[in-house]
């Protein structure tokens, strides 16, 4: 099953911050891949859900340690 989100959903990876388009469920054996377009240079990835931190949003009280990847100091701030 493909899930087209709109909106998108921020999230960090291991190489950097971006926007969820799609997520890919490919069933219960095996995890979920989320397509992600990068902040920084717009290139299109794909990551396993084990490689994916939603950012902080304080509306919802999703993440609100700020957690992320260490790979840029920027993101922590």
């Amino acid at each position: 099953m493909i899930l087209q989100l709109s909106p998108t959903i921020l999230v960090d990876t291991p190489i950097g911050r971006g926007h969820t388009i799609f997520i890919i469920d490919y069933g219960m054996h095996q995890n979920s891949c989320w397509v992600v377009t990068m902040e920084k240079n717009g290139i299109v990835k794909h990551f396993d859900s084990n490689d994916i931190i939603v950012c902080t949003n304080f509306t919802f009280h999703i993440n609100e340690e700020k957690n992320c990847f260490n790979h840029n100091s920027e993101i922590k701030k």
